[in-house]
């Protein structure tokens, strides 16, 4: 007898790093840290963040940064979609309160609005399209260097005393925990940067169980003050609606958008995927700092978002990689000849 074995559809990744998210969740709803448990816990979070955006700052190589400010029409479009036009769809979504979102909901949606895009699933979901890949792959980390010093300030203009309150003691702490680390990290890429090459993958998993971690501390934080008897059912289909047509704005906007720019095809499909997405691994450390105790509902939109954008963008990509081959784009745009290399998805 033939063994049947239950697979998932190839357009349909569920990641398994979202998958643990989800078991970490479980975990501190089932197990909730207290008392000294908690303490020990918000103090592993913290050195986790900041070990986090060390990794990040020594990473990101500057001189590439640099070299692909060539297709700066293409950088500044997909940052003004990530900084601009989502924040503005973010400020509408209080149009939603109190009828579709509860306010801490709707804070934790426009903070989503904030956090920069992806990088790693942005050039794969490009690479799969037959889209420009180096410019993805420019976009994105333009997008992450940003969002370290743009999202924590747009955080404190737009959120206000949602947030937790901003004042110079969170501040500080912002410096400290996400600047301060990420900068070091920079500074010592010249000695360190071989040894994080040399252990990418070992490293990687350092990065995911640091998140987890962070998800652990502030959901058992939101249970220990029983803030999730705020979120219903109800409330929950709410906000997964409203992500849908946040989603369904802004791929309509950068593709159509990026059309009548005079974008060519590959550099429309670089925008799409690079200025629709937001980062899960940038935005859960951030919240964990600017959020505090509420971090827990601040992070769900994001984490919803994030699985959402996954699913979606997957479909799209498959489809635009059926696209016949496009004639070669009139000089002026932005487009070249580019090989697009096979890419797995990645969160």
């Amino acid at each position: 007898m033939s063994r049947r074995t239950l697979t998932l559809p190839s357009w349909l990744p569920v990641d398994a790093y979202i998958l643990a998210l989800v078991g970490t969740v479980v975990l501190a709803a089932l197990l909730p840290a207290r008392g000294m448990a908690a303490d020990v816990a918000g103090g592993a979070s913290t050195g986790a963040v900041a070990l986090l955006f060390f990794l990040y700052g020594a990473r990101l190589s500057t001189a590439e940064a640099l070299d692909g400010l060539k297709h700066w029409r293409l950088h500044l479009t997909v940052l003004a979609c990530t900084f601009l036009v989502f924040p503005l769809l973010g400020l509408a979504s209080k149009g939603l309160v109190p009828f579709v979102l509860t306010p801490e909901l709707q804070a934790g949606f426009l903070f989503l609005c904030l956090v920069p895009s992806t990088i790693q699933s942005s050039i794969a979901f490009t690479s799969i399209a037959r889209g420009n890949v180096p410019a993805a792959i420019c976009a994105g980390s333009f997008s992450s260097l940003t969002g370290i010093f743009l999202t924590p300030l747009l955080a404190a203009l737009l959120l206000g005393s949602a947030g937790g309150g901003f004042s110079a003691d969170s501040l500080l702490k912002i410096v400290l925990q996400l600047l301060v680390p990420f900068l070091a990290g920079q500074l010592l890429r010249r000695w360190v940067g071989g040894f994080l090459t040399r252990h990418k993958k070992v490293l990687g998993l350092v990065d995911r169980g640091s998140i987890l971690l962070v998800v652990y501390t502030a959901f058992s934080e939101g249970m220990v003050a029983g803030i999730w008897s705020q979120v219903t059912p109800a409330r929950l289909g709410a906000l997964l609606a409203a992500e849908a047509v946040l989603l369904a704005v802004m791929l309509a906007l950068t593709w159509y958008g990026a059309r009548r720019l005079g974008f060519g095809r590959e550099d429309r499909i670089a925008i799409q995927f690079a200025g629709s997405k937001k980062s899960l691994a940038a935005g859960l450390p951030m919240a964990s700092v600017l959020f505090g105790a509420h971090a827990s509902l601040a992070v769900l939109p994001l984490m919803l978002f994030h699985q959402m954008q996954l699913m979606v963008c997957a479909v799209i990509a498959k489809r635009r990689s059926r696209d016949p081959e496009p004639v070669r784009e009139p000089a002026g745009t932005d487009a070249g000849p580019l090989s697009h290399p096979a890419a797995t998805v990645t969160s």
